[in-house]
Protein backbone atom coordinates (compact mmCIF):
# COMPACT_ATOMS: atom_id res chain seq x y z
CA UNK A 1 0.00 0.00 0.00
CA UNK A 2 1.24 3.30 -0.91
CA UNK A 3 2.01 5.74 1.89
CA UNK A 4 2.43 9.51 0.82
CA UNK A 5 3.94 12.24 3.16
CA UNK A 6 3.80 15.90 1.97
CA UNK A 7 5.39 19.01 3.72
CA UNK A 8 5.04 22.14 2.89
CA UNK A 9 6.43 25.51 4.94
CA UNK A 10 4.28 29.19 5.44
CA UNK A 11 4.45 32.05 3.30
CA UNK A 12 4.41 35.34 3.57
CA UNK A 13 1.96 37.89 2.15
CA UNK A 14 3.80 41.53 1.52
CA UNK A 15 1.30 42.64 -0.53
CA UNK A 16 -0.48 43.53 -4.05
CA UNK A 17 1.45 45.43 -6.44
CA UNK A 18 -2.29 46.80 -7.72
CA UNK A 19 -5.59 47.26 -6.55
CA UNK A 20 -6.87 49.72 -9.14
CA UNK A 21 -9.38 49.04 -11.42
CA UNK A 22 -7.74 51.84 -13.96
CA UNK A 23 -4.43 49.52 -14.39
CA UNK A 24 -4.54 46.83 -16.86
CA UNK A 25 -3.39 44.34 -14.33
CA UNK A 26 -5.06 43.54 -11.15
CA UNK A 27 -3.58 42.46 -7.66
CA UNK A 28 0.30 41.04 -8.30
CA UNK A 29 1.04 38.99 -5.38
CA UNK A 30 4.38 39.45 -3.60
CA UNK A 31 5.67 37.22 -1.36
CA UNK A 32 8.42 34.30 0.25
CA UNK A 33 8.09 30.94 1.16
CA UNK A 34 9.18 29.82 4.26
CA UNK A 35 10.82 27.11 5.94
CA UNK A 36 8.84 26.79 8.93
CA UNK A 37 5.91 26.58 10.66
CA UNK A 38 5.08 23.57 8.15
CA UNK A 39 1.78 22.02 6.62
CA UNK A 40 2.43 17.94 7.07
CA UNK A 41 -0.23 15.72 5.93
CA UNK A 42 -0.01 11.84 5.17
CA UNK A 43 -2.21 9.89 2.92
CA UNK A 44 -2.41 6.29 2.24
CA UNK A 45 -5.21 4.57 -0.86
CA UNK A 46 -8.52 4.06 0.82
CA UNK A 47 -12.18 3.09 -0.64
CA UNK A 48 -13.76 5.86 0.55
CA UNK A 49 -12.84 9.05 2.76
CA UNK A 50 -11.54 9.09 5.88
CA UNK A 51 -10.37 12.14 7.64
CA UNK A 52 -11.16 13.90 11.27
CA UNK A 53 -9.64 16.75 10.81
CA UNK A 54 -12.07 20.08 9.86
CA UNK A 55 -10.13 21.65 8.24
CA UNK A 56 -8.58 18.99 5.65
CA UNK A 57 -11.52 17.14 5.00
CA UNK A 58 -13.45 19.22 2.55
CA UNK A 59 -10.10 19.53 0.46
CA UNK A 60 -10.15 15.34 0.64
CA UNK A 61 -13.42 15.23 -0.75
CA UNK A 62 -12.94 17.66 -3.26
CA UNK A 63 -9.61 16.14 -4.42
CA UNK A 64 -11.20 12.26 -4.36
CA UNK A 65 -14.04 13.44 -6.89
CA UNK A 66 -12.03 15.86 -9.44
CA UNK A 67 -9.10 13.22 -9.79
CA UNK A 68 -11.70 10.30 -9.97
CA UNK A 69 -9.91 8.10 -7.01
CA UNK A 70 -11.94 5.77 -4.83
CA UNK A 71 -10.45 7.47 -1.73
CA UNK A 72 -7.64 7.82 0.52
CA UNK A 73 -7.01 7.64 4.31
CA UNK A 74 -5.86 11.34 5.59
CA UNK A 75 -3.54 12.43 8.30
CA UNK A 76 -2.58 16.00 9.45
CA UNK A 77 0.28 15.90 11.77
CA UNK A 78 1.08 19.54 11.22
CA UNK A 79 -0.95 22.57 10.28
CA UNK A 80 -0.05 26.01 10.20
CA UNK A 81 -2.24 28.28 12.36
CA UNK A 82 -5.49 28.96 10.90
CA UNK A 83 -6.26 32.74 8.88
CA UNK A 84 -3.48 33.93 10.64
CA UNK A 85 -1.48 35.57 7.46
CA UNK A 86 0.90 32.84 7.14
CA UNK A 87 -1.10 30.64 4.24
CA UNK A 88 -2.92 28.30 5.92
CA UNK A 89 -5.70 27.45 3.35
CA UNK A 90 -3.74 26.90 0.25
CA UNK A 91 -1.15 24.81 2.14
CA UNK A 92 -3.25 22.82 3.65
CA UNK A 93 -5.63 22.27 0.41
CA UNK A 94 -2.11 21.47 -2.01
CA UNK A 95 -0.88 19.10 0.28
CA UNK A 96 -4.19 17.41 0.83
CA UNK A 97 -4.34 17.17 -3.05
CA UNK A 98 -0.63 16.00 -3.74
CA UNK A 99 -0.98 13.23 -1.12
CA UNK A 100 -4.20 11.84 -2.68
CA UNK A 101 -3.20 11.95 -5.73
CA UNK A 102 0.01 10.24 -5.85
CA UNK A 103 -1.81 7.92 -2.52
CA UNK A 104 -3.47 6.62 -5.47
CA UNK A 105 -0.96 6.52 -8.45
CA UNK A 106 -1.99 9.65 -10.22
CA UNK A 107 0.30 12.46 -11.21
CA UNK A 108 -1.16 15.99 -10.23
CA UNK A 109 -0.96 19.48 -11.45
CA UNK A 110 -1.14 21.68 -8.50
CA UNK A 111 -1.59 24.59 -10.51
CA UNK A 112 -3.95 23.67 -13.01
CA UNK A 113 -6.22 22.01 -10.16
CA UNK A 114 -5.51 24.44 -7.49
CA UNK A 115 -8.53 26.62 -8.27
CA UNK A 116 -10.89 23.55 -8.43
CA UNK A 117 -10.07 24.11 -4.46
CA UNK A 118 -10.61 27.88 -4.21
CA UNK A 119 -6.98 28.47 -3.85
CA UNK A 120 -5.01 30.89 -6.21
CA UNK A 121 -7.51 33.29 -7.02
CA UNK A 122 -6.45 36.53 -6.78
CA UNK A 123 -2.75 35.93 -5.54
CA UNK A 124 -0.72 33.48 -6.97
CA UNK A 125 1.92 33.53 -4.16
CA UNK A 126 1.08 30.70 -2.41
CA UNK A 127 0.75 27.96 -5.23
CA UNK A 128 4.34 29.12 -6.61
CA UNK A 129 5.58 28.72 -2.90
CA UNK A 130 4.14 25.26 -2.32
CA UNK A 131 5.84 24.81 -6.25
CA UNK A 132 9.09 26.32 -5.83
CA UNK A 133 9.64 28.58 -2.97
CA UNK A 134 11.50 31.48 -3.28
CA UNK A 135 11.01 34.97 -3.66
CA UNK A 136 8.08 35.89 -5.53
CA UNK A 137 5.76 37.93 -7.65
CA UNK A 138 3.33 36.85 -9.78
CA UNK A 139 1.72 38.55 -12.92
CA UNK A 140 -1.60 39.34 -11.36
CA UNK A 141 -4.70 38.86 -13.80
CA UNK A 142 -6.51 41.31 -16.85
CA UNK A 143 -8.38 43.86 -14.87
CA UNK A 144 -10.87 43.27 -17.83
CA UNK A 145 -11.40 39.73 -16.98
CA UNK A 146 -10.91 39.49 -13.24
CA UNK A 147 -13.26 42.62 -11.04
CA UNK A 148 -14.57 42.92 -7.70
CA UNK A 149 -16.93 40.31 -7.75
CA UNK A 150 -15.63 36.56 -7.00
CA UNK A 151 -15.53 34.44 -9.92
CA UNK A 152 -16.58 31.06 -8.58
CA UNK A 153 -14.36 28.25 -7.88
CA UNK A 154 -12.42 26.88 -10.95
CA UNK A 155 -13.46 29.66 -13.00
CA UNK A 156 -10.06 31.26 -12.95
CA UNK A 157 -6.23 30.31 -13.53
CA UNK A 158 -3.44 30.77 -10.97
CA UNK A 159 -1.68 33.64 -11.67
CA UNK A 160 1.78 33.45 -13.80
CA UNK A 161 4.94 33.61 -11.87
CA UNK A 162 6.69 37.14 -12.85
CA UNK A 163 10.05 36.71 -10.96
CA UNK A 164 11.24 34.33 -8.84
CA UNK A 165 14.69 34.84 -7.06
CA UNK A 166 16.17 32.30 -4.52
CA UNK A 167 16.42 33.50 -0.62
CA UNK A 168 19.55 34.26 0.03
CA UNK A 169 21.13 31.55 2.47
CA UNK A 170 21.64 34.25 5.49
CA UNK A 171 18.33 35.85 5.32
CA UNK A 172 15.95 35.57 8.43
CA UNK A 173 12.22 36.00 8.97
CA UNK A 174 11.08 37.31 12.42
CA UNK A 175 7.64 35.83 12.80
CA UNK A 176 5.61 37.70 15.52
CA UNK A 177 1.85 35.90 15.78
CA UNK A 178 -0.20 37.43 17.91
CA UNK A 179 -3.36 35.90 20.23
CA UNK A 180 -5.77 38.41 18.04
CA UNK A 181 -8.66 37.51 15.90
CA UNK A 182 -7.90 35.30 12.90
CA UNK A 183 -7.60 37.43 9.71
CA UNK A 184 -10.65 37.57 7.26
CA UNK A 185 -11.29 35.14 5.04
CA UNK A 186 -14.08 33.79 2.72
CA UNK A 187 -17.20 36.17 2.31
CA UNK A 188 -16.05 38.59 4.86
CA UNK A 189 -12.49 38.55 2.75
CA UNK A 190 -14.60 38.91 -0.50
CA UNK A 191 -16.67 41.56 0.74
CA UNK A 192 -13.76 43.66 2.00
CA UNK A 193 -11.61 43.05 -1.24
CA UNK A 194 -14.65 44.31 -3.05
CA UNK A 195 -14.68 47.37 -1.71
CA UNK A 196 -11.12 47.88 -1.86
CA UNK A 197 -10.69 47.14 -5.48
CA UNK A 198 -14.04 49.44 -5.97
CA UNK A 199 -12.13 52.70 -4.24
CA UNK A 200 -8.55 51.90 -4.57
CA UNK A 201 -6.15 55.10 -5.60
CA UNK A 202 -4.13 54.25 -8.68
CA UNK A 203 -1.14 56.66 -8.04
CA UNK A 204 -0.38 54.11 -4.86
CA UNK A 205 -0.39 51.43 -7.65
CA UNK A 206 2.51 53.51 -9.27
CA UNK A 207 4.40 54.15 -6.34
CA UNK A 208 4.37 50.89 -5.37
CA UNK A 209 5.88 49.75 -8.41
CA UNK A 210 8.65 52.69 -8.08
CA UNK A 211 9.80 50.74 -5.13
CA UNK A 212 9.59 46.91 -6.47
CA UNK A 213 11.54 47.92 -9.79
CA UNK A 214 14.27 50.27 -8.13
CA UNK A 215 14.30 49.14 -4.71
CA UNK A 216 13.23 45.68 -3.82
CA UNK A 217 14.37 43.58 -6.79
CA UNK A 218 17.66 45.42 -6.73
CA UNK A 219 18.05 44.57 -3.07
CA UNK A 220 17.08 40.87 -3.52
CA UNK A 221 19.28 40.04 -6.62
CA UNK A 222 22.23 42.09 -4.31
CA UNK A 223 21.41 39.70 -1.89
CA UNK A 224 21.05 42.58 0.34
CA UNK A 225 18.56 41.80 3.79
CA UNK A 226 18.75 45.29 5.05
CA UNK A 227 17.28 47.21 1.76
CA UNK A 228 14.64 44.44 0.94
CA UNK A 229 13.20 44.97 4.29
CA UNK A 230 12.68 48.55 4.00
CA UNK A 231 11.50 48.14 0.17
CA UNK A 232 8.88 45.21 1.77
CA UNK A 233 8.07 47.63 4.59
CA UNK A 234 7.18 50.18 1.86
CA UNK A 235 5.51 48.29 0.00
CA UNK A 236 3.29 46.86 3.11
CA UNK A 237 2.46 50.58 4.31
CA UNK A 238 1.63 51.58 0.40
CA UNK A 239 -0.74 48.24 0.62
CA UNK A 240 -2.43 49.39 4.03
CA UNK A 241 -3.43 52.73 2.58
CA UNK A 242 -5.61 50.63 0.28
CA UNK A 243 -6.89 49.19 2.82
CA UNK A 244 -6.93 51.72 6.14
CA UNK A 245 -11.10 52.04 5.76
CA UNK A 246 -11.42 48.28 6.12
CA UNK A 247 -9.21 47.36 8.49
CA UNK A 248 -9.17 50.55 11.09
CA UNK A 249 -5.46 51.76 9.85
CA UNK A 250 -2.83 51.30 7.30
CA UNK A 251 -2.36 47.60 10.13
CA UNK A 252 -4.93 46.36 11.89
CA UNK A 253 -5.09 46.02 15.66
CA UNK A 254 -2.70 44.60 17.56
CA UNK A 255 -0.57 45.04 14.72
CA UNK A 256 0.41 48.84 14.22
CA UNK A 257 1.87 48.44 17.69
CA UNK A 258 3.58 45.61 17.17
CA UNK A 259 5.10 46.78 13.64
CA UNK A 260 6.32 49.98 15.23
CA UNK A 261 8.07 48.32 18.11
CA UNK A 262 10.07 45.84 15.97
CA UNK A 263 11.43 48.10 13.43
CA UNK A 264 12.15 50.38 16.13
CA UNK A 265 14.91 47.70 16.70
CA UNK A 266 18.62 47.43 14.81
CA UNK A 267 18.69 44.17 14.30
CA UNK A 268 15.01 44.13 12.63
CA UNK A 269 15.16 45.85 8.80
CA UNK A 270 11.68 46.36 8.24
CA UNK A 271 8.27 44.66 9.01
CA UNK A 272 4.84 44.97 8.37
CA UNK A 273 1.68 42.72 8.14
CA UNK A 274 1.53 39.29 6.32
CA UNK A 275 -1.68 39.63 3.88
CA UNK A 276 -5.09 40.18 6.52
CA UNK A 277 -2.27 39.27 9.65
CA UNK A 278 -2.25 38.89 12.77
CA UNK A 279 0.99 37.41 11.83
CA UNK A 280 3.68 40.38 11.29
CA UNK A 281 6.96 40.24 9.75
CA UNK A 282 10.49 41.36 10.10
CA UNK A 283 13.52 40.98 7.83
CA UNK A 284 16.53 40.20 9.61
CA UNK A 285 19.80 38.29 8.76
CA UNK A 286 21.49 35.38 10.70
CA UNK A 287 23.98 37.34 12.54
CA UNK A 288 21.05 39.65 14.08
CA UNK A 289 18.46 36.62 15.00
CA UNK A 290 18.96 36.47 18.95
CA UNK A 291 18.29 40.05 18.70
CA UNK A 292 15.57 39.82 16.51
CA UNK A 293 13.75 37.36 18.42
CA UNK A 294 14.26 39.00 21.79
CA UNK A 295 12.47 42.24 19.68
CA UNK A 296 9.53 40.11 18.85
CA UNK A 297 9.46 38.72 22.62
CA UNK A 298 9.48 42.68 23.50
CA UNK A 299 6.82 43.41 21.08
CA UNK A 300 4.57 41.08 22.71
CA UNK A 301 5.45 42.41 26.11
CA UNK A 302 4.85 46.19 25.21
CA UNK A 303 1.53 45.58 23.85
CA UNK A 304 0.43 42.90 26.72
CA UNK A 305 -0.43 40.95 23.81
CA UNK A 306 0.42 36.86 23.99
CA UNK A 307 1.84 34.83 20.85
CA UNK A 308 4.30 33.22 19.45
CA UNK A 309 7.80 34.33 18.34
CA UNK A 310 10.20 32.60 16.09
CA UNK A 311 13.19 33.29 14.19
CA UNK A 312 13.08 31.07 10.55
CA UNK A 313 14.79 30.40 7.38
CA UNK A 314 13.65 31.29 3.78
CA UNK A 315 12.31 28.34 1.90
CA UNK A 316 13.73 27.91 -1.82
CA UNK A 317 11.86 24.35 -2.81
CA UNK A 318 8.65 23.55 -3.28
CA UNK A 319 6.96 21.33 -0.83
CA UNK A 320 8.67 18.12 -0.05
CA UNK A 321 6.87 14.57 -0.99
CA UNK A 322 8.30 11.34 0.12
CA UNK A 323 6.33 7.60 -0.46
CA UNK A 324 6.96 4.75 1.41
CA UNK A 325 5.71 1.94 -0.62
Amino acid sequence: MSRVRVSTGARLHFGFLNLSLAHQRLYGGLGVGLDEPKTVVTATPADGIDCSHRDARPYVETAVEILDVPGADVTVSSALPRHAGLGSGTQLALAVLVAVGRANDREVSVRQLAPRLGRGGRSGIGVASFETGGVLVDAGHPTARFTTDRPADGDWTVPSVAVRHAVPDDWRFLLVVPDADAGRNGDEEDESMRSVVEHADPDIADRISGVLSRRLLPAVADGSASRFGKAVSEIGRLNGAWYADEQGGVYRPPVGELVASVEDNPACYGAGQSSWGPAVYAITDAEHADEARDAGEAALAAADVAGEVRVVRGRNTGADIRRND
